[in-house]
């Protein structure tokens, strides 16, 4: 299981492989040690023969007491090789001693045995053929060069001074060309071996640089990316996931998608169940949070891809383009709104002056009025609203601040303080801005008065802590009617307004002053009343 991107492979774009064998090289000195281990069977096979059977094995046998010691000296000096290839030095070297060895302890011994018609000389076809494949074709006719010398020169001889017919030359002509057919072959082999282990280990290097580049890419992503297998269990995870959904447990292998997160998992099992192996919209699981799956491979049944949205993140980048707009508008308001709207509010205050103003008049004055007074808060709520972004955060107790708040709206808005509940689940501190969780409140409780029944404890704030007490959450609930299901999906936007005589710029300043401050607002549906909940980072 991949945790947030743990340690990062390394890039290995220009590497290249060794194409010769070298003394750090642990394979080649292994194939030695095995081509050893052939040398040393291969001799106490000779010796046990001649222990078993005598002479009565060996027809035509020249001297079987030189045949003898050469077998019991090829012993030893097979044994004393593996204390040279255990040294891992110069590889080639002692690959050389041991092949000119072979070749002068076989060709003793088919003198011993009777020349060239023993059969003792077959033996160095395997010789020849091991040394070409473990030196990856280097010098392999050379080895094949001495094996020949050598049979041709224990045949010329017994040609020259044992008197054996010049026939056998045929034979060791022979046995000498297929030493450099058997080296040939062992050349041609090693080259195919050589280039496939280049490519094997170039696809290693594409491998592990493709798997480099996935982490970091998938490290950076936006969206959280959760690898699930058939079981349900999760594979690989990166930060941006345990962001969205909390910590990913330690303790074990690989984590349970339906311990970890069960509302995902079940969805995740709905999608398995569907037909089909299109990777499916992204559908909400959490208010925040929309999950799209991908099958691995053809089937669904393997395992998924799970790629996590924050939805908060899409709304944000919108609200970011509407507050765009209106800080252009913000800039011409000032001056094309506020000095025409002052003009017409004093000329009103003028002529509710003037002493021969009938009952409709004054009524039409104050309308005048009223309306002049909505537009002016439209205006500073506007003008607010591009001041919103800048948060000067400070650490303070959350109950502190509550209890505080709680005095200053009640008396401001002459209702009584019982009106309110503070339920303490937790006491945090947080790092918010003072002033700018003032104006979150009072927005949000002055419309929890206007639709509260304004009994005891009509409003309740509640605080409480998520995500082991990383997150506080303050809760502003009402007894009224609640939020019309269709007026839901646009409480935040602005200008949206149910109140006679709002504004519209109430919830959508709140959120935005939440979003400066690393915070987020959002309505949860109740089986009664209204809950508007902030969520911040504790202190």
């Amino acid at each position: 299981m991949m945790s947030p991107v743990g340690v990062e492979r390394p890039l290995l774009w220009g590497a290249a492989a060794p194409t010769s064998p070298t003394e750090d090289r642990e394979p080649f000195w292994r194939s030695l040690f095995y081509f050893n281990v052939y040398r040393l069977l291969v001799a106490l096979l000779l010796l046990m023969s001649v222990a078993v059977w005598g002479a009565d094995l060996w027809i035509r046998s020249r001297d079987l007491t030189l045949f003898i010691s050469v077998a019991v000296g090829y012993v030893a000096f097979s044994i004393a090789c593996f204390a040279l290839i255990s040294t891992r030095r110069r590889f080639t070297l002692q690959l050389t001693l041991e092949v000119a060895a072979d070749v002068g302890f076989i060709v003793i011994l088919l003198y011993a045995s009777g020349g060239i018609s023993a059969g003792f000389g077959l033996l160095l076809l395997t010789t020849l053929a091991g040394a070409g494949l473990i030196s990856r074709g280097r010098m392999t006719l050379f080895f094949a060069a001495v094996a020949a010398i050598g049979v041709l020169l224990e045949q010329a001889y017994e040609v020259f001074v044992l008197d054996v017919p010049e026939t056998q030359f045929v034979q060791a002509g022979l046995l000498s060309a297929a030493y450099f057919a058997i080296a040939w072959l062992a050349h041609a082999l090693a080259r195919y071996a050589v280039a496939s282990e280049q490519l094997a280990l170039q696809r290693g290097i594409d491998l592990a640089n493709m798997e480099t580049v996935n982490r970091l890419v998938i490290r950076d992503m936006q969206d959280g990316v959760l690898v699930v297998d058939e079981r349900g269990a999760i594979r690989q995870c990166n930060a941006r996931a345990e962001q969205l959904l909390g910590a990913l447990p330690r303790e074990r292998a690989a984590a349970s998608l339906a311990d970890y997160a069960p509302a995902l998992a079940a969805q995740f099992e709905e999608w398995r169940g569907r037909t089909g192996v299109g990777s499916g919209p992204r559908t909400p699981f959490r208010s925040n949070i929309s999950a799209r799956f991908v099958p691995i491979g053809g089937s669904r049944q393997v395992g998924a891809v799970i790629f996590l949205e924050d939805l908060s993140r899409i709304q944000a980048e919108a609200r970011q383009l509407k507050l765009a707009a209106l800080g252009r508008l913000t800039a011409n308001i000032a001056h094309e709104v506020r000095n025409p709207l002052g003009a017409i509010s004093h000329a009103a205050q003028l002529l509710q002056e003037e002493p021969s103003l009938g009952a409709t008049s004054n009524r039409l004055i104050t309308i005048i009025n009223e309306n002049s007074r909505r537009l002016d808060r439209m205006v500073n709520d506007v003008l607010r609203l591009d001041r919103g972004a800048r948060a000067h955060r400070e650490r303070f107790k959350l109950a502190d601040f509550l209890d505080g708040f709680v005095d200053q709206f009640s008396q401001i808005e002459k209702i009584e303080a019982a009106l309110f509940r503070i339920e303490l689940l937790a006491e945090p501190e947080i790092l918010f801005d003072r002033s700018h969780l003032n104006q979150v409140m009072w927005n949000l409780c002055r419309n929890a008065l206007r639709h509260s029944r304004r009994q005891c404890a009509s409003i309740t704030i509640r605080v409480a802590m998520e995500r082991a007490d990383s997150i506080v959450k303050l809760d502003v609930v009402d007894d009224g009617p609640g939020v019309a299901p269709e007026a839901r999906a646009q409480l935040f936007e602005p200008f949206f307004t149910t109140a006679v005589g709002g504004t519209g710029l109430g919830l959508y300043i709140a959120r935005e002053v939440c979003e400066a401050n690393g915070a987020t607002l959002d309505y949860v549906d109740t089986a009664r009343g209204a809950q508007f909940t902030v969520q911040c980072r504790a202190g």
